[in-house]
């Protein structure tokens, strides 16, 4: 058992992104082409593609945008050239923090995320400081009140790696990257849909905060996702509310 406020700050996490959904077209966006460039254009043959368009749906992006994304990454439409880029360092009380980029402009970028780290009282620090700390996996988590028995032996059949019941009654199945999308599909075939769902960079410990310090690191870690290259922030912290 691990993790008894798993649940609240996953719901937490979910309400922040529902309002920042605008901005969040224009990152799925970049991730959609990305994808589409690296591997092709049909996403049943290309897993990242497909997660990124799973991404955009889950945020009502318009089919339209996605279908432009994609011909932007295959050269069929006029794009922007994205290179992939990831930045490390600490937030409040030594918390794990990974941020990863798309950007055009790499100066920009490492730039705008070193001031937000120095301006909310986080450092960033040298590559690997801290990626030692994570684990690349796919996540998906399942409400408390989710039969545990059923879920994990669905799970275990559809080629789950883990499943962890938190102390708050959620549960969280961790996959193997490359098969996130075929052990979520085979899930939600046998009637389990998770709440919450990504391949993601697991802290393997959890920094806990609370207070002040969960406030400080509430806005370190929003001024990081809000800019507008920043794909994705992962960190080690849970914040007490």
């Amino acid at each position: 058992m691990a993790g008894h406020s798993k649940w609240a700050n996953i719901q937490h996490r979910k309400g922040r992104q529902d309002e920042k959904r605008g901005a969040a077209f224009s990152k799925v966006a970049k991730e959609i082409t990305v994808a589409a460039k690296m591997g092709g254009g049909d996403p049943s043959f290309n897993p990242r593609l497909r997660m990124a368009v799973d991404k955009a749906k889950a945020v009502n992006m318009p089919k339209d945008k996605i279908d432009n994304a994609i011909k932007k990454g295959t050269g069929e439409l006029e794009g922007v050239d994205y290179i992939e880029v990831r930045y490390e360092g600490y937030g409040i009380g030594g918390a794990a923090i990974m941020v990863d980029c798309l950007t055009d402009n790499k100066t920009r970028t490492v730039a705008e995320v070193r001031h937000a780290f120095a301006k909310h009282g986080g450092n960033m620090g040298t590559d690997g400081c801290v990626a030692f700390q994570f684990k690349h996996c796919g996540q998906l988590i399942f409400a408390p009140g989710t039969d545990e028995g059923k879920l994990m032996d669905a799970a275990i059949e559809a080629g789950a790696e883990d499943v962890i019941t938190n102390d708050d009654g959620s549960i969280e199945v961790i996959t193997p990257p490359a098969d996130y999308m075929t052990v979520k599909e085979a899930l939600e075939a046998a009637g389990f849909t998770a709440e919450f769902g990504q391949v993601t960079m697991k802290a393997e410990n959890e920094t806990e905060v609370t207070g002040d310090d969960a406030v400080k690191m509430q806005k370190l870690l929003d001024a990081l996702e809000n800019l507008d290259d920043v794909q994705e922030v992962y960190s080690s912290v849970v914040i007490e509310e």
